[in-house]
């Protein structure tokens, strides 16, 4: 049975009159995009759909390798750079091996949440509440960045890296009505079909909208 060729539009023109050209397979996939320069990327795929590589108009290829369960494992360039990818069990990104062979990785936890990413010796962390919210971040120096929420899951208080304080409060109908930031209280107007009309900056006009 053969496919039914793609739909789709070839062709999409900016407001201006800009147009960039589209081809797809039969399968619906981009084949080749002309830019408003006339510049074409063409697109390969293999039997299972896979994009498999790029080649643009200046020369410039790259090449996708996948394994059996259709992850992508490496990347080439033309002049054979390779960056290469590792998973766990579960499916999980766990490494990224650049063509210089550095090598940034990634942990989880149970729940398959990241809960820190190691780049060139230098460590981020975060951790998150029951709910599955990040509440904590901390950078490669150490320093600690630290969020809480309501029951809405609305940011009500951010602490930053520089131990500086913002919090944030919202109306009945979840609109963002006031924040504070070190002394700063910048507070928002709405209409009756909560509409932003207004805001101020420690009680003095600040911003309108019609």
């Amino acid at each position: 049975m053969t496919p039914p060729r793609s739909s789709l539009p070839g062709a999409v023109e900016d407001g201006i009159g800009v147009t960039r050209r589209i081809t797809r397979n039969r399968y619906g996939q981009l084949r080749t995009f002309t830019d408003c320069s006339g510049y074409m990327t063409r697109y390969e795929y293999d039997r299972y759909g896979q994009q498999i590589a790029v080649h643009r108009e200046e020369g410039l290829s790259i090449y996708s390798l996948y394994d059996s369960r259709g992850r992508l494992t490496g990347q080439k360039d033309a002049q054979g750079r390779e960056t290469r990818y590792e998973y766990s069990a579960a499916g999980d990104l766990t490494a990224t091996i650049s063509p210089d062979g550095k090598r940034s990785t990634i942990a989880y936890d149970k729940r398959g949440r990241p809960v820190s990413v190691t780049e060139g010796g230098l460590t981020r962390s975060m951790g998150y509440d029951a709910a599955g919210r990040i509440t904590v971040l901390t950078n490669e120096n150490g320093s600690r960045s630290e969020f809480t929420y309501d029951v809405l899951d609305r940011l009500t208080e951010q602490r930053g890296f520089d131990g500086r304080t913002q919090r944030y409060r919202y109306s009945a109908t979840g609109q963002l009505i006031r924040s504070e930031d070190e002394g700063q209280v910048t507070q928002w107007y709405y209409d009756e079909a909560d509409r932003i009309t207004h805001r101020t900056v420690n009680g003095d006009p600040a911003e309108q909208w019609q």
